[in-house]
This record gives C-alpha cells, structure tokens and sequence, in this order.
C-alpha cells in the first residue's frame, strides 16, 4: 500500500524526488516559479522514473498556492479527491536566520493559504521542511489587532492540533541522512490524533531511524558523507574539457564525463541507472584571470570547511561574510542560492551547478533546466538553476520522510 501525496511550494521537486524514491506516489505540485517548475516537469511528470499521477482539472503549469485555492476548490473539496499527505515549507524569506524576521511580512500569509488547503483535503499526514529559523521568536510586529506569534513554527503547530493533529518537530542536520552537507533544517511531521491513543511523536520516529536509513541506501551509519565522496569525480584538472552543452551559450566549457571506476557508496547512490552518461548542468563559470588569482588567495588564507573570519577577509579585499573554502573529509557548509559562497577545496573557481546539486544529494539523472544564473532586479522573480538547487528540499532527507510515512501507512492498514 503506497502513500499518496500533494507538493506545496514545491520548488524544482527535491522533497517530491525522495518521497517518490520512498514508494509515495505523487498527484501534483503547486510551485509558482515557471524556471523551477519547468525542472520538477521535466522530471516528475513527463520524466521515465517517476511520474505524478495529475488530475484532468489542474494545468500542468507554475501557479501559486492561492491560484489553487481560488480555482480548483471545488476539485479539491469534493468528495472523489482523497490524499494521505501534503508536504511543503512555505518560503522562508520573512523568517530566515539570514535576515530580520518580519511577522509581517506578507510573503507569510503563504502560511495561511497551506493551513487553509490542509483544512479543506484533511490528509491523514502533513510534512513541513523549514529554515532552522522558522522557530525563532520574533522581537516585533506591527499587528495592532492582536499580539504577535511567539515564532512562525508555534503558530502553524497550534494551528495544526486545532485541526485535530499530533504535532511533533524539531531540528535536523541533513547530514545525519546520508546528505554531504551541513545544512540544519526545522521539521514539522504530524498525523490525524487517534482517540483515547497516546500522541504520535514521527519527529522521534524519524530520528530514531537515521542508521536503519542509510543501511536501506547503502550508506555508512558510524560517519558522515564527505565532500570529496560527492564531487571528486567532477575535479578538472588534467581532464579534456568540452563546450558547455546545456546554456545555449557557446563561450562555457564543462568537463568531458567519465564515471570512475572506484566510486564511492554515495557516488553509487548517485549515479544509480545512469549508466556511461554524464549529468547535466556541468558548466564552468568563466572567471577573470583576476577572479582567479583571488580564489587561489582565499583558498591559501582560509581554515577548509570554515567561512572566513574578519582578518581572512581583510587579507582577502573582501566585505562579503559567507566565503567558504571546501574541506575534501568534512560535509560542505549549507548550500545556497549565491554561487560564490563555496570556493572548490582544490581548483580556484566556484562549484557547478551539479556540484551543488550533489551535495544537495540530487542524483545525477535529475535535470536542472533553464538559465543557470540570473542578477540585478531580475533576482527577486526568477529561479534559475543554482537557486533551484540552493532552495531545495535534499532528496535523501525526503527520501528518510517518505520511508517513515510508509511504514505508519502500513501500521494503519494492519490495524
């Protein structure tokens, strides 16, 4: 018996790609960016692996949460619509440790449009994926009618129990589930509360099952995946490059692909069913003589693994915070939306798109489309594919979500 479920600002589709790893069978996703959505299509819908079943009277097309609401309720409300699971993080940027958090924010009534579909389907279960910030208080609101939540994550769970939900969240490092990375993210996992029954805590089940998890991918259990265990298969030097053949842009290069012979358990992992081809987005950013020059700088000055302090940057010539040089037998620090906060551990240029999307743990038959960068004005509308990436749920933790909501399926059928 296979799960059922729906992907709310879904983004490219990495917590939809793990879940659907799990056995979830997806119905749709709602992602308002036509860059990203473009991606999750190419891979979840029209894709060979996984495919969402998708109802006849929704548009295979970007829309946002409320679109859904105000044309499709009557879909949605009728009795013929049933689904075991909405999963989904409303954007995090009011509430990012980033930046300031803004209860006010209207970006953050997306909060709201998720409670209202989650009201209205009342699925048996409900996963939602943050930013470690989403339970930090907020210091002000300019709310006159009423006193501001004490954090965006305590809201929506009050909100969740009145609903008639076990609530059960917390802190993860995705690096406890087989992902190269430290990246601390803040889940919410609930389930229908049972009469006269203990609550539910699946947060608990969750993290009581990390070894279980990665023997079921192939994983070690008693370390963490490394950087160099990820990408050293996509180093450069001394490799034949070739014109870049997926930006339409005749000026990049990328690395002619060859699968290593000795790869490792999560190289395996990632390269499972690709065979001899080689991943998309492997271009090469075309950096100055001078950016090059400064790359090698950093990587002489900084601690791998750490972002520079304030004498590195001093040394550096440089304000930005964030710069950080890769350890090759540490996790990458969190990946993001910005290409040049990563500097590669050995070659003095950023990572590739398909280096950040393996340390995100995307697999390498998984492709990114549309521009691979974007800047100016343009920034705060489009998602191109370095922020699809740094955006995205990682698929191994979805995965790690998807395997624990199959099993309390299961648990449900037998009872």
């Amino acid at each position: 018996m296979s799960i059922n479920f729906i992907d709310v600002f879904a983004g490219c589709g990495g917590l939809s790609l793990g879940l659907s790893e799990a056995g979830c069978n997806g119905v749709f996703a709602i992602e308002k960016s036509p860059l990203a959505f473009e991606t999750l299509k190419h891979n979840l819908v029209d894709g060979a692996r996984h495919k969402f079943a998708w109802p006849d009277w929704l548009p295979k097309k970007a829309m946002t949460c409320e679109d859904l609401l105000e044309k499709h309720h009557s879909d949605l409300s009728s009795g013929s619509f049933k689904v075991d699971l909405i999963v989904g993080g409303p954007p995090c940027q009011g509430f990012s440790t980033a930046g300031k958090r803004n209860p006010d924010d209207p970006r953050n009534a997306m909060t709201e449009e998720y409670l209202r579909l989650i009201k209205i389907i009342a699925p048996q279960f409900i996963a939602i994926e943050n930013v470690s910030g989403y339970n930090m208080h907020f210091k002000n609101s300019k709310s006159k009618n009423e006193a501001p939540p004490a954090s965006y994550a305590d809201y929506i769970s009050a909100k969740l129990e009145a609903l008639g939900y076990d609530v059960s969240r917390g802190l993860i490092n995705c690096s406890d589930f087989g992902v190269p990375q430290n990246r601390v993210r803040y889940i919410i996992l609930c389930s229908k509360k049972e009469r006269d029954k203990e609550p539910n805590n699946l947060f608990d089940k969750l993290t009581s099952r990390k070894k279980e998890f990665l023997k079921s991918c192939g994983l070690p259990t008693n370390r963490k995946i490394t950087v160099s265990e990820a990408i050293s298969d996509l180093c450069t030097f001394g490799k034949p490059l070739i014109q870049n053949r997926d930006s339409g842009q005749s000026n990049f290069q990328e690395l002619l692909y060859k699968v290593p012979t000795d790869k490792s358990s999560y190289l395996k992992l990632m390269r499972k069913g690709c065979g001899t081809i080689p991943p998309n987005s492997l271009r090469l950013a075309n950096h100055k003589p001078k950016t090059v020059e400064y790359f090698r700088l950093v990587q002489s000055i900084c601690r791998p693994g750490f972002s520079m302090n304030i004498e590195q940057r001093k040394l550096a010539g440089t304000l930005k915070h964030s710069t950080t040089v890769l350890s090759p037998s540490l996790p990458a620090p969190t990946v993001t939306t910005l290409p040049d906060d990563i500097v590669h551990y050995s070659e003095p240029r950023i990572l590739t798109a398909r280096e950040n999307a393996r340390l995100q743990s995307f697999p390498d038959w998984f492709e990114f489309i549309g521009k691979y960068t974007t800047g100016g004005s343009a920034r705060k509308s489009e998602c191109p594919r370095y922020t699809q990436i740094g955006n995205a749920v990682p698929p191994l933790l979805a995965r790690a979500i998807g395997q624990l909501f199959q099993e309390e399926v299961l648990l449900l059928a037998n009872k």
